[in-house]
């Protein structure tokens, strides 16, 4: 701008003298006026996100102390009636069944990723493993036994090992924790992507010992799997005064797998909370550190990949006698990736998020996109249908759920901090410090 008075203008841009009130260049025009529009965005962005903590502030202010739990009662209240709104065999049942059991296989794999950090690309080992458990233990493969233990009378008859469904559950859930001490063993001095490559390995392993188990024999001519032929006529779940399941009613399944989730959900929460579920934390922000205050790496870590293992081994027991069958196709390196996902859509480290997660995609691979939205592309026009397309699906929620909610969808605290907008020291540390609700609930607001 020129001066008050009479003072010579100061050569600008090309150098001719009253350059200074000459009119800005168009490009320059443009790019201010980008730039403006830029900020003014990010201005507008800044104050909805303001105002948004704001009402979520008031909020807080407003209920009473005791809403957190008062909440996670009413949810366990309203899954336990659920089945009641629905018929018997619904196929939102059948949906809702197999979601649960997806939600429980991503709290186990949450513990790994999310708590303790460490990539696992070989997760449907443990799924194989938990479904081998029940085909070993609830079913005539083993033929030339004769076990029976708190089964059903028409079991009681049958030859083979027959155990009752919870001691099932406890057999799947041991293997698989000792499997995953074995796959922990060589990946202590390995980080980042290299624990991916070998945890990825141990999953192929898995994946083609169930293939090729039939070669494999045992005394008496029997065999360590059946291949691709499948353990076939594995019990259903019985329990004395309830009686057998049989997948003609429906309900009984979801109660039973409801269980396991509560099971499998108070387990995290107690875990996230002690002196281990700390120390996942601290070798998973800096390893280094950790180290250097006394934090056990070698136990730490083979806690973090048996307690998540045998999660996942509880739910692949309940897959083998829900699906009826055992097979060694089932056992697909795309599971394991299906979990992870679950995962990283509800949020790395978020218990309630993986919960969401393994909701979410579970009903829109069982029952959104094959019953509801299945036959939309035909209706517009297009010669194919969803179920064709549904990993790409994924792929476009995945990357949508990057570009737009990074953090997931119910994302840990400090990882909300990490991946949302700056924030002060002060309301860091604020943020990062857990609520006195959540001290008596356990229930993460």
């Amino acid at each position: 701008m020129s001066s008050v008075g009479d003072d010579k203008q100061t050569p600008v841009g090309d150098g001719v003298p009253g350059a200074g009130d000459a009119p800005v260049p168009a490009a320059g025009q443009a790019a201010s006026t980008g730039t403006e529009a830029g900020a003014a965005r990010d201005g507008g962005f800044a104050e909805l996100r303001a105002q948004l903590r704001e009402w979520r502030a008031a909020i807080d202010r407003v209920l009473p102390p005791w809403w957190s739990r008062g909440l996670a009662i009413a949810l366990i209240v309203i899954g336990i009636v659920l089945p009641f709104f629905f018929s018997v065999d619904s196929g939102f049942m059948n949906a809702t069944i197999i979601a649960v059991a997806y939600a429980v296989m991503a709290l186990g794999l949450n513990i790994v990723v999310g708590f303790a950090g460490l990539l696992d690309l070989g997760y449907v080992a443990f799924y194989a493993l938990g479904a081998y458990s029940l085909g070993w233990f609830g079913s005539g493969f083993f033929y030339k036994a004769h076990i029976h233990v708190l089964v059903s009378p028409v079991a009681g008859t049958l030859p083979g090992i027959h155990l009752n469904f919870l001691l099932v559950l406890l057999a799947a859930a041991l293997i698989c924790a000792f499997a995953g001490m074995i796959i922990g063993l060589p990946t202590l001095r390995l980080r980042g992507d290299y624990i991916a490559i070998v945890t990825l390995a141990f999953g192929e392993i898995i994946g083609v010992v169930a293939v090729n188990g039939q070669s494999v024999h045992l005394s008496g001519g029997e065999t360590l799997t059946a291949g691709n032929l499948g353990i076939s006529a594995v019990d259903p779940p019985y329990f004395p005064g309830i009686g057998l399941f049989n997948e003609l009613n429906l309900r009984p399944w979801y109660w039973l797998i409801l269980g396991v989730m509560l099971l499998v959900l108070f387990v995290n929460l107690r875990l996230r909370d002690s002196r281990l579920g700390r120390a996942w934390i601290a070798l998973r922000e800096d390893e280094v550190a950790a180290v250097s205050m006394g934090i056990p790496v070698v136990r730490t870590k083979l806690m973090a990949y048996s307690i998540g293992a045998a999660f996942g081994g509880m739910s692949g027991a309940f897959f083998g006698t829900y699906f009826t069958v055992v097979n060694a196709e089932q056992f697909q390196f795309g599971f394991s990736i299906f979990i992870l996902a679950m995962v990283i859509i509800g949020g790395l480290g978020s218990i309630w998020g993986a919960v969401a997660g393994g909701l979410l995609l579970g009903y829109i691979n069982y029952y959104l996109i094959p019953d509801v939205l299945n036959s939309l592309p035909s209706k517009l026009g297009l010669n194919f249908q969803l179920t064709e397309i549904e990993f790409g699906i994924y792929g476009f929620l995945l990357v949508m759920m990057m570009i737009l909610r990074p953090q997931g969808l119910i994302p840990e605290r400090r990882r909300r901090l990490e991946l949302t907008a700056k924030v002060s020291v002060s309301s860091t540390d604020a943020e990062l410090a857990e609520p006195s609700s959540f001290r008596t609930t356990g229930v993460e607001e």
